[in-house]
C-alpha cells in the first residue's frame, strides 16, 4: 500500500515537473531575441489615422445607403397600405421595379451624367466635351479609388430610386405597367441625374451657393413635381369623386411604411454628412430630423382636426413625413428650434396643398405631390429664412441677408422648370404611344387583375373576369 502511494506521488510530481519545464521553456523561447532577424522578419502594416477615418467614412455611408435603400420597402407599405384594394398588387411590382430599373440605368448612365465633368472654357481652341463615366468608368473593385467610387455609386444610387417611386404613389392604380417602367428608366438615366449635376455634382447651382444638403428639392421636390405632371397626364382613377378621395385600404400597412421610412430617413440625412468624423454635425443631423418629422405629425394633425374635427390618421402618417421632408435640405444648417419651426410649417403646407390639388381635380392617390413637391420645396427655401451663420446659412433672420434665400429661389425655380419640361415630355410621348393609362378594361376590373391577375387578399376580394379573355 505505501509502494504504491509512493509511486502515485512519484509519477505526479514527475508530470508536475515536465508541465512546468514545458512553459518555462516556452516562456523563455518566446523572450529570447531572435539572432537572425532577416529569418524572423515580420511584416507589419502600418496603418495611419487618415486611412483608418477614410475606412471608417467608408463603412458609415454603406451602412446608411442600406437605410435609404429600406426606404424602399417603406415606401412600398405606404402606397399599399394608402390606395384601394384592387390596385396594391400592382403598386407593391412598381415600387419593386422603381429600384430595380434605377439601379441599372443609374449604373449605365445616369451616375455619370450625375459626377461627370464639363468645362465651359477653352483649351487650345477648342471646347472641353462633357466627360460622363458610363457603366462607373468599368470600375472592377481592383484598381486604386475603385472602392470609394462603388460605395458613392451605391450611395446615390438608393437615392435615386426613392426619386423615381415617388410619383408612383401618385400615378397609382391607372398607369401601364409597361409605360412605368419606361418612365422610371428616364427618370433615373436622365431627368435626375441633371439635378445632381448641377448641385451636388459641383454644377453651375453649387457655384451659386446652392445648398440642399440632402435633397430636399434635389430628391423630393424632382419626385414630387414628376408626380404632379404625371397624375395630371394619367388622369384620375376610375370612379374618382372630388372632394371625396377613396378611404385608404390598409392604415395598419401605411403606418408600417411611415415608421420604416422615418427610420430609414436617418440613413438619408445623416449620411449625408459622408463620414463619421464630426461628431456635431452627426448629432445635429440626426436631432434636426427626429424634431422636425414630430413636429409635422403634429402640425397636420392639430390642422386638420380644426377644420375637420376629426383625428385624421393618414393627415398624421402624411404630416410626419411633411416634416421630414421639410428638414433635409437644412437638417445641418438649422438649430433644433427652428427644426420644429420648419416641421410644424411643413405639416400644415401638406394640408394645404392637398387641399389646392384636390381642387384642381388632379388625383395624386397618396399626396405625393404635397409631401415632396411642397414641402420639398418649402424646406429648402427655409434655409435663406432660418438657416444658422454658425452652420454656414446666413439667413434672413440671422445675418439679415436677402443673398442666401435668393440663391435657394433661384435653385427651387429652375430645378421645378427642367423637372416639369421634361416630365410634360415624356408622359406626353407615353401617351401618345398609348403607354400611360390603362386599358379601360383594367378601368373595370381592377389593375391588379387586369396586368398581373393577382390580388393581395385573395380570400377576400377574389379577381373578376376579364371581357378580354
Amino acid at each position: 500500500m505505501k509502494l504504491r502511494k509512493f509511486i502515485y506521488r512519484f509519477i505526479s510530481i514527475l508530470l508536475g515537473l515536465v508541465i512546468l519545464y514545458s512553459f518555462g521553456f516556452g516562456t523563455i523561447a518566446q523572450d529570447e531575441p531572435a539572432d537572425d532577424e532577416a529569418a524572423v522578419e515580420v511584416m507589419v502594416e502600418e496603418i495611419t489615422a487618415a486611412e483608418v477615418q477614410f475606412n471608417l467614412d467608408q463603412t458609415w455611408i454603406l451602412l446608411a445607403g442600406f437605410l435609404v435603400f429600406f426606404m424602399q420597402a417603406g415606401f412600398a407599405m405606404l402606397e399599399g397600405g394608402m390606395i384601394r384594394e384592387t390596385g396594391v398588387v400592382n403598386s407593391l411590382a412598381e415600387n419593386f421595379m422603381d429600384a430595380c430599373v434605377t439601379g441599372i440605368v443609374f449604373f449605365i448612365v445616369g451616375y455619370g451624367i450625375a459626377y461627370g465633368t464639363y468645362d465651359a472654357g477653352l483649351e487650345g481652341g477648342t471646347l472641353t466635351p462633357l466627360n460622363i463615366p458610363l457603366l462607373l468608368n468599368n470600375a472592377d473593385g481592383t484598381g486604386a479609388g475603385d472602392g470609394a467610387l462603388l460605395v458613392g455609386f451605391f450611395f446615390q444610387f438608393a437615392f435615386a430610386g426613392a426619386a423615381a417611386t415617388i410619383a408612383t404613389g401618385a400615378m397609382a392604380e391607372r398607369t401601364d405597367f409597361v409605360g412605368k417602367l419606361i418612365y422610371s428608366a428616364i427618370l433615373g438615366g436622365i431627368i435626375y441625374p441633371v439635378v445632381v449635376f448641377w448641385t451636388w455634382g459641383n454644377g453651375w447651382l453649387a457655384g451659386q451657393g446652392f445648398l440642399d444638403f440632402a435633397g430636399s428639392t434635389i430628391v423630393h421636390m424632382t419626385g414630387g413635381i414628376v408626380a404632379l405632371v404625371g397624375a395630371y397626364m394619367v388622369g384620375p382613377r376610375a370612379g374618382r369623386v372630388f372632394g371625396r378621395p377613396p378611404a385608404a385600404s390598409n392604415l395598419a400597412l401605411a403606418s408600417l411604411g411611415t415608421f420604416i421610412l422615418w427610420f430609414g430617413w436617418y440613413g438619408f440625412n445623416v449620411g449625408s454628412t459622408l463620414g463619421a468624423g464630426d461628431v456635431n454635425a452627426l448629432g445635429l443631423v440626426a436631432v434636426n430630423t427626429t424634431l422636425a418629422a414630430a413636429a409635422g405629425a403634429l402640425g397636420a394633425m392639430f390642422h386638420t382636426y380644426f377644420v375637420t374635427k376629426n383625428w385624421n390618421v393618414s393627415f398624421v402618417l402624411n404630416g410626419a413625413l411633411a416634416g421630414l421632408v421639410g428638414i433635409t435640405a437644412g437638417c445641418a444648417f438649422v438649430t433644433p428650434i427652428n427644426a420644429v419651426v420648419i416641421g410644424v410649417l411643413s405639416g400644415i403646407v401638406l394640408v394645404i396643398s392637398i387641399s389646392v390639388v384636390e381642387s384642381m381635380k388632379i388625383d395624386d392617390a397618396v399626396g405625393a405631390f404635397s409631401v415632396h413637391g411642397a414641402c420639398g420645396a418649402f424646406g429648402t427655401l427655409m434655409i435663406g429664412i432660418v438657416g444658422s451663420s454658425a452652420l454656414g446659412a446666413p439667413s434672413l433672420f440671422d445675418g439679415g441677408t436677402l443673398d442666401t434665400l435668393g440663391t435657394q429661389v433661384v435653385g427651387v425655380v429652375v430645378i421645378a422648370v427642367w423637372v416639369a419640361v421634361t416630365s410634360f415630355l415624356m408622359f406626353g410621348a407615353l401617351k401618345s404611344a398609348d403607354l400611360l393609362h390603362v386599358a379601360p378594361e383594367a378601368d373595370r376590373i381592377g389593375i391588379d387583375a387586369y396586368e398581373h391577375h393577382a390580388s393581395v387578399w385573395p380570400n377576400v376580394l377574389p379577381l373578376r373576369e376579364s371581357d378580354e379573355e
